[in-house]
């Protein structure tokens, strides 16, 4: 098959030939081509006419779910590496570019994975990007787009927090009069559409816009870059009608709608209606502890645990957040799309990647976890001296549901009634890592142009922190005598068969980032190699914090 595909290329016409390469992220035979193309016409004509056009046609197959992500990033290699080798023969001036972007992961924001997507298909269409990298503050951003002469400003970021900080960034650019200078355009998990295009729009006194993908971050460039050189007709991308929601029957409800029409996603900025002083005591407390036998921890207080084996973490890692989640890998079970894909190219580049991470000692796990003793005051969980437990260490706050079984996370721990008679509760807290060596490899193969590989070893090594910590919270339950003797590993992934609950904080029964001091002054993450930032963010990256609640109903829940 594949010698039919190289005979069938070979048979096209050069230039088309050239096309086809781009389309098909084939680099064989690529720098002869590009020869024999210099014979014919300018190095720059054939960038913009024959290889632009190949990446042309792979936005529009992964825009109709016709390519996959990985492919995708394939044909920017080979993109990547035609142009390097036609730059030598272009003018200096013909090396401009179409444009220029100026792209930035916001300040407190460490995830980088997005931009750097952006950066890959926006700067292989022809487009000139200035990546500053991560946690950039708003005046290195526009010194930045001043400095480049940059035609368009590209802000991103995971955290809820980091959409409080882009709003902060477009005012900004409004007190310095640079609003009507630089289109913006916003991505990342946290945003949704209506709130950058409806509630940042209102307060931004330039143009912004959504960019849900890289794809949409290179459309939004050249509309920018057709209404600067005046193309008739041309203009940004028509700003979608607000959806104007039904009125709510509650309060609670007011909220809940409020944040799913125009707020940030998991809650941002959202306001939280406490009941009337009259009825808050009739809600305070469900007790769903009542009743419930506490473990006895193998210890008090927190241990480390190194050199864990790469091949015990893989058999908790979960495959398909790993294939479709992590590498864009999509398909249909209805027809068996995914699972061809899973098998013909999944699991092969799998087996691949962990080989390298064996090979390069990339994988340095390491682990810090430990018990309290604690009891639930209202809505706080106190943290007790395992040595003197009159004597308190620190204290969380959790929200409490609005509707529902207004739920708190207090609520599964007993209070200090309980505790004075039966003794206080037990928490665990647990922080992993994959450690630093992985996010240097990665950051190599993204400034060495290996596109693919460098997303499919950062989702990956994102994923096996995961399964870290997915093993050790069944670490956890084995020491508290609450796991199953056997238990179902791919029943305990995909649906949480077990006793008890893991939750980290920044969701949304547990929103307050900054309780992530707390965990870390009881754990002292610095013993495997993590530090926190001063925006509560886990360096390295491949790091993962939680607490760990044993009550038999704890799961999941969103406190509104």
């Amino acid at each position: 098959m594949k010698a039919e595909r190289e005979a069938e290329l070979a048979a096209l016409p050069l230039l088309e030939r050239l096309k086809q390469r781009i389309i098909d992220g084939n680099a064989k035979g690529l720098i002869e081509d590009l020869d024999e193309a210099l014979e014919q016409k300018p190095a720059l004509d054939i960038v913009n006419e024959d290889l632009l056009a190949g990446m042309q046609v792979v936005g529009d197959l992964f825009g109709s779910g016709r390519m996959q992500l990985p492919f995708v990033l394939q044909s920017a290699e080979v993109m990547k590496a035609a142009v390097a080798h036609l730059e030598p023969h272009m003018e200096k001036t013909d090396a401009g570019g179409k444009g220029t972007l100026v792209l930035a992961t916001v300040k407190g924001d460490v995830h980088d994975i997005g931009k750097n997507l952006v950066d890959i298909i926006v700067s292989n269409n022809g487009y000139s990007v200035v990546n500053l990298g991560i946690k950039q503050p708003v005046q290195a951003i526009i010194r930045a787009a001043e400095e480049n002469n940059a035609d368009a400003i590209g802000m991103s970021g995971l955290l809820v927090k980091s959409t409080m900080v882009m709003r902060d960034n477009l005012l900004e650019l409004n007190h310095e009069g640079l609003a009507r200078k630089y289109p913006v355009m916003l991505g990342g998990a946290a945003l949704t559409r209506s709130y950058v295009e409806h509630d940042l729009n209102d307060l931004f006194e330039g143009e912004v816009r959504y960019a849900k993908d890289a794809f949409e971050g290179l459309r939004l460039m050249d509309s920018v870059m057709a209404v600067k050189r005046g193309v008739p007709g041309a203009s940004l991308p028509q700003i979608r009608a607000r959806r104007v929601p039904a009125k709510p029957a509650s309060a609670a409800q007011a909220n809940t709608v409020a944040a799913q029409a125009g707020g940030p996603q998991a809650g941002a900025a959202t306001t939280t209606i406490e009941p009337p002083p009259d009825v808050r005591a009739d809600l305070a407390r469900p007790t769903p502890a009542g009743g419930v036998d506490v473990p006895a921890p193998p210890f008090w207080g927190s241990r480390v645990t190194k050199g864990i084996a790469l091949a015990d973490i893989t058999e908790w890692l979960d495959e398909r957040a790993t294939f479709m989640g992590r590498w864009g890998l999509k398909g249909s079970r209805s027809d068996g799309s995914y699972d061809r894909m899973v098998r013909e190219v999944g699991r092969p580049r799998l087996r691949m990647l962990l080989d390298k991470i064996r090979a390069e000692n990339l994988a340095q796990f390491g682990v810090v976890h430990g018990y309290w003793p604690v009891l639930a005051e209202g809505r706080q969980l106190v943290v007790l001296d395992p040595d003197d437990t009159s004597r308190e260490l620190t204290r969380f706050e959790f929200p409490r549901q609005q509707g529902g079984r207004r739920l708190c996370l207090a609520d599964f721990f007993r209070d200090a009634e309980e505790a004075a008679e039966l003794g206080p509760d037990v928490i665990a807290f647990q922080l992993v890592t994959m450690g630093q060596a992985i996010s240097e490899a990665t950051q190599e193969l993204f400034e060495a142009n290996a596109y693919r590989e460098y997303l499919e070893l950062h989702g990956l090594s994102v994923q096996l922190a995961e399964a870290l910590a997915e093993m050790w919270h069944h670490r956890v339950r084995s020491e508290l005598g609450i796991a199953e003797e056997h238990e179902d590993i791919s029943a305990a992934i995909d649906h949480q068969t077990y006793r008890g609950c893991r939750y980290s904080f920044g969701y949304a029964a547990c929103p307050n980032l900054e309780d992530r001091a707390k965990v870390a002054g009881l754990l002292d993450p610095s013993r495997i190699g993590v530090v926190l930032s001063e925006e509560y963010q886990l360096h390295p990256e491949q790091s993962t914090d939680a607490f760990v609640v044993h009550h038999p109903e704890a799961s999941y829940f969103n406190a509104k």
